[in-house]
């Protein structure tokens, strides 16, 4: 009995020295973030459902010198296609939509090739859609939305590929998803979420950014450059699109969030299993994307992933569902490549 007691105190000492020594390292990682006026970072790791690091380094805004933190909101880029995904299944959870309807059961005007895209093209990569962002007019100044991203591509002939047959990146397909989403609900695609997503899973402060019609609390704005010399870049003309990228959240939010993903309050267990499964082309072969989520190993581990990139922001966001291990990585510049930074943390937490 004496020994068992020596060794509930000697546990005691390890425990709280080995999480002080993983804040340490990822401190260390994160030190050019948290140099004195520069653009910084938010991280969150996340085990067993705790949050076992949830820090913010250097600065969330220049111009007010406000500090990032565990509340800062970031523009997700397109880690917002998750959401975008669940939009989607929730939908057809509720009768309101098949995955393998063709989109134009539900968007008019589409040349021939539209009828052959169904949903779940969109949701998996393999629609063909010519790239939007090559699409937009030179010298264009405002905004584009997502119903302009699919008048855009309605003004095409022809996909890259027949649909189905290969798997091709397409912030097009999101944007088009975004768009099925509001007609088929009756909801603007922002209002959707907020009603269907973010409040009942207490996620208070994130939103589908509209400006004019919303507004993002305690925001954290884009830059780009390097050293001591950083110029703000937080928007350009694809910035308003929302289903392939205008959420905004923080670590705060972004862990009710990864705690919703182990559990049925949303959508059902299946539907979770099937958004979590690889999508197969028309041969048959498997691809690395589900519904919104990149899905590979690493080491030699499930890895449920997504990361994001637009003008001034780059994030990663990596979750191993078997070993309960979570790692985000929500950065304001865009020279960098949190998605490393997100492996590196993932092996300080690796056998604990």
């Amino acid at each position: 009995m004496r020994r068992f007691y020596l060794y509930l105190v000697l546990l005691s000492f390890v425990l709280p020295n080995h999480a002080h020594a993983n804040d340490e390292r990822i401190d260390q990682l994160f030190a050019e973030y948290s140099r004195p006026g520069v653009p910084g970072a938010a991280v969150m790791v996340i085990k067993n459902g705790q949050p076992l690091h949830m820090k913010g380094y250097g600065l969330a805004a220049l111009a007010e010198q406000r500090r990032a933190d565990a509340s800062s909101n970031y523009r997700l880029a397109s880690l917002s296609k998750a959401f975008t995904a669940l939009a989607v299944v929730i939908l057809k959870e509720r009768g309101l939509l098949q995955y393998d309807d063709p989109i134009t059961k539900y968007l008019a005007a589409f040349p021939s090739y539209g009828a052959a895209i169904t949903i779940r093209h969109l949701l998996n990569h393999q629609s063909g859609f010519k790239d939007y962002e090559n699409l937009i007019p030179g010298g264009q100044q405002t905004q584009v939305t997502d119903a302009d991203v699919v008048d855009l591509l309605r003004a095409q002939t022809s996909t890259y590929f027949t649909p189905g047959s290969q798997y091709r990146y397409s912030n097009g397909g999101y944007a088009t998803l975004a768009v099925i989403v509001a007609q088929v609900s009756g909801r603007s695609y922002a209002d959707f979420l907020s009603e269907n997503v973010f409040a009942p899973l207490a996620m208070n402060h994130t939103v589908a950014f509209v400006d004019g019609a919303n507004s993002v609390d305690n925001r954290a704005y884009g830059y780009s450059g390097s050293g001591s010399s950083f110029q703000l870049t937080d928007q350009s003309t694809t910035s308003a699109v929302l289903g392939d990228g205008g959420v905004y959240s923080s670590l705060n939010d972004l862990y009710n969030w990864d705690q919703a993903l182990y559990g049925s309050q949303i959508v059902t267990a299946a539907s979770w299993e099937e958004i979590f499964t690889p999508g197969r082309l028309s041969n048959g072969a498997s691809t690395s994307y589900g519904f919104g989520w990149q899905i590979d190993t690493y080491r030699d581990a499930r890895r449920l992933s997504h990361t994001g990139s637009s003008i001034g922001f780059r994030h990663a966001l990596v979750r191993f569902p078997e070993k309960r291990l979570t790692v985000v990585v929500l950065v304001n510049r865009a020279n960098v490549s949190p998605w490393t930074l997100a492996d590196q943390i993932s092996d300080l937490y690796w056998l604990d």
